[in-house]
């Protein structure tokens, strides 16, 4: 059975780090494209950062972009997103979620099929 796993959200001062995980079990990782969303109270869920099944092409949404950084080891089935200068626009729940997208379509939620749990990432000021 698919099945994403997100850990790593909590609390985090406004201008720190904060690292996320998202680890897949239960089929072939390698043959999907891995993206980042986030969605705030009362706000539509935002596309934060995808990865190319194998890792060499990443995508950022604007609002992120020099900020995040999102990687995947796919020996390891994981899929990480390293959070820097967070601020307080970054509060909210992050989903990671899997799919095949074609560029055009790759930063729609719409394109994935399989979505974690999701993690809260709180930043205080």
């Amino acid at each position: 059975q698919v099945q994403l796993v997100e850990s790593g959200g909590g609390s985090v001062p406004a201008g720190g780090s904060l690292r996320l995980s998202c680890v897949a079990s239960g089929w072939n990782f390698r043959n999907y494209d891995i993206a980042w969303f986030r969605q705030a109270p009362g706000k539509e869920r935002e596309f934060v950062a995808a990865v190319r099944r194998n890792g060499g092409t990443t995508y950022y949404g604007d609002s992120v972009k020099g900020r995040f950084t999102i990687s995947r080891d796919n020996a390891r089935m994981t899929v990480s997103l390293q959070m820097n200068m967070v601020n307080s626009e970054d509060t909210a729940v992050y989903y990671c979620a899997a799919g095949s997208a074609m560029t055009a379509t790759i930063r729609r939620s719409t394109t994935y099929t399989t979505w974690g749990q999701g993690t809260q990432v709180t930043v205080s000021t």
